[in-house]
């Protein structure tokens, strides 16, 4: 893309919804052609290094438990819940990837109810849900990520689990680049602006949040949610698959991935 179609700036909230909303929409088709097959039809995968919840069970036993996966996509993990014996329900805000959603339904046998919906506003009770989720989805494309964590809270009943994985804060301090040319800090840890794709008008096409670590900590802790654990999956031996920016070589060298797990307190 070119230089002066790409940059780091304040975006305001509505142009990020529009943007955001309409990239998936239109690059639904692309995403799943390239990355489908590593994310499977029935699977959870968490991240780019390859990291399966049926390996590490960061969601606990969900057998009977209703769990909520947001930014769900073509809602692979949605589907693999319900083969556990979950009662999932798979929320996105783009038509284009739950269109691909519906034609995994169909193709694999296995459905759940499809939601489209705004993270920032989840049209559902509290406490109707026992458990939520997301890898990678939602979190990263909203404005005000501290109000999606408040809404999850919402919608959890006490004693449920909220676990989402992010690009690790640490990788916005680089270029996105799998190569040598990604292993050199260019951007200070602490600048929050967005990484910002636009069109010739300078009208955003895409945009992506930063937060630090400490960030989604006090977002997490400041919704209600007591913090459990913060895993940073390391690049397994064998795994020579590049993922845009994701790669062997950075992996081998520092952290792509955080995800984050957290409890909503049981009522005492």
């Amino acid at each position: 893309m070119d230089d002066d179609r790409v940059t780091r700036r304040r975006v305001g909230d509505a142009e990020v919804r529009r943007a955001n909303r309409g990239w998936w929409d239109t690059d639904a088709d692309d995403y799943q052609a390239e990355h489908g097959p590593f994310l499977g039809e029935v699977d959870f995968v968490w991240c780019p290094e390859g990291l399966r919840e049926a390996d590490v069970r960061l969601l606990g036993d969900v057998a009977g438990r209703r769990v909520l996966e947001l930014g769900c996509g073509a809602a692979a993990a949605a589907r693999w819940l319900a083969t556990q014996g979950a009662r999932p329900v798979a929320l996105d805000l783009s038509a284009g990837m739950l269109r691909h959603a519906a034609l995994a339904a169909a193709t694999t046998g296995v459905r759940v109810p499809l939601v489209q919906a705004d993270a920032l506003a989840l049209p559902f009770a509290d406490a109707a849900f026992d458990t939520a989720c997301t890898a990678f989805g939602a979190i990263p494309f909203v404005d005000d990520s501290a109000a999606v964590m408040r809404e999850v809270f919402r919608v959890l009943r006490p004693g449920g689990r909220w676990v989402f994985s992010v690009t690790h804060p640490m990788r916005w301090i680089f270029l996105d680049d799998p190569g040598e040319g990604g292993l050199t800090a260019v951007h200070s840890y602490f600048d929050r602006s967005p990484y910002v794709e636009q069109d010739e008008h300078g009208v955003a096409t895409y945009v992506e949040q930063h937060r630090t670590l400490g960030d989604r900590i006090r977002e997490i802790v400041g919704a209600g949610f007591r913090f459990l654990d913060l895993v940073e999956p390391e690049w397994s031996e064998g795994h020579e698959g590049i993922w845009g920016q994701w790669s062997p070589l950075r992996g081998r060298l520092f952290p792509g991935t955080a995800i984050f797990v957290a409890e909503k307190p049981a009522e005492r």
